[in-house]
């Protein structure tokens, strides 16, 4: 089977699953909601990011494209569809590529939406305060914010497949950005740089300090991402459906 076909497949799965539009229509309110609100309560402190601020609603928002990576791809190991998968796409690491693309694309596209929309909420909320931003940081920012949560869901994705269970992969994933990454992770010296989430958020700053700077740092994402999805397509090739 081609390629296309199956990608339609996939992506006929994702639209008729509710649960999966649900969490990209929280990915968009939930990101627009917090930034609105960074950008009010920050506008008055001369020494915030005024660019970090208004898109500052990423934090919790990424939580829904986590969730999305992760329920879009564990629920094909419930109730046998992953083998009626497979039967109708033999080639495992064809219908993978696929399933990935699936949950890339729409995760791309209300990624981008959703981080112009975050940026212009934040910056109505903070004022004059973020008048001093340029378009190009602000387009470098919105561009960034979309792959960032792209790199996001795919990450879940591939723990996923790997762990074959979505709830396993969400109790890894939440609890590291929430507690690991900004308790644990202060304390760590310059390995919080390298970190999957703390890299891929330096495309959000004006500024910034360190090793890496936002395009570098969304290339650490990305190699974790990879990394993650080579161990799923791995996993997936070796274990039985």
């Amino acid at each position: 089977m081609q390629f296309a076909p199956v990608l339609r497949s996939e992506w006929l799965k994702i639209r008729t699953l509710r649960p999966l539009l649900a969490t990209l229509l929280a990915l968009f309110a939930v990101t627009t909601a917090f930034s609105a609100l960074a950008g009010a309560s920050d506008s008055s402190d001369p020494g915030s990011d005024p660019l970090f601020t208004a898109l500052s609603g990423v934090m919790p928002g990424q939580i829904a494209a986590i969730s999305f990576g992760a329920v879009a791809m564990s629920s094909e190991f419930q109730g046998g569809a992953l083998r009626t998968s497979l039967a109708a796409v033999p080639r495992r690491g064809r219908w993978f590529a696929a399933k990935m693309t699936a949950i890339a694309v729409p995760t791309l596209v209300v990624g981008l939406l959703t981080s112009l929309a975050a940026l212009l909420a934040g910056r109505a909320g903070a004022g004059s305060a973020a008048d001093g931003l340029t378009g190009g940081e602000q387009a470098r920012a919105v561009v960034g914010c979309g792959v960032y949560l792209t790199l996001t869901a795919l990450f879940a994705a591939g723990l996923a497949t790997l762990l074959r269970s979505g709830v396993a992969t969400l109790s890894l994933l939440i609890p590291f950005i929430l507690v690991v990454s900004f308790v644990i992770g202060d304390a760590a010296g310059t390995v919080v740089e390298f970190m999957p989430d703390r890299a891929g958020q330096l495309v959000l700053h004006r500024t910034h300090e360190g090793t890496l700077g936002p395009w570098s740092g969304l290339a650490v994402t990305a190699s974790w991402t990879a990394a993650a999805l080579l161990a799923g397509a791995w996993s997936l090739r070796r274990r039985d459906a």
